[in-house]
């Protein structure tokens, strides 16, 4: 979905987004039921936690008090190619509740959007109706809207009618 603003040689490269510590673990990606089922059939040593009406991936924490997603290739990157969760396909654009309202947000910690410009950030949400579609997605899988954490810029707020 970002293929116009990340390359996925930079992805490829980093995969910051697919290893997680004790204080990012809320992050992790929730899949919807037909994505569950699909990993299983493909990948059946893995396994999954409820979440809401969604699924997250199982992870166990590994020696260096890390959490690795279990689609991670350390060589090539995610094992699911472009068959990602939805969380994954936006990252580091992540949409939170602030305050009651649905926002836009980005983690900074992917180190090529973070050094975009925020014009470039901004614009690339409303090119191709990006924002319509994340906020969409939002509406029928409400498991993706993360509360909001203090360090996530907020893009973009939901247009309310």
């Amino acid at each position: 979905m970002l293929k116009n603003i990340l390359k996925g040689e930079d992805c490829a490269s980093c995969k910051i987004c697919c290893i997680f510590d004790k204080y990012d673990i809320w992050e992790t990606p929730v899949l919807e039921d037909g994505l569950k089922a699909q990993v299983e059939e493909r990948f059946p040593d893995v396994s999954f936690v409820k979440k809401g009406d969604g699924w997250i991936f199982r992870m166990d924490e590994a020696e260096d008090e890390l959490y690795y997603c279990p689609m991670l290739d350390h060589k090539t990157g995610c094992r699911l190619g472009d068959d990602k969760p939805f969380d994954c396909r936006i990252w580091p654009y992540r949409v939170m509740d602030f305050g009651g309202n649905r926002v836009i947000s980005m983690a900074s910690i992917c180190p090529t959007m973070y050094a975009k410009p925020l014009a470039e950030l901004c614009g690339e949400l409303e090119k191709n109706g990006l924002a319509e579609k994340i906020f969409a997605y939002a509406d029928s899988h409400p498991d993706i809207v993360k509360p909001y954490e203090s360090g996530y810029p907020i893009l973009l707020a939901e247009k309310r009618s």
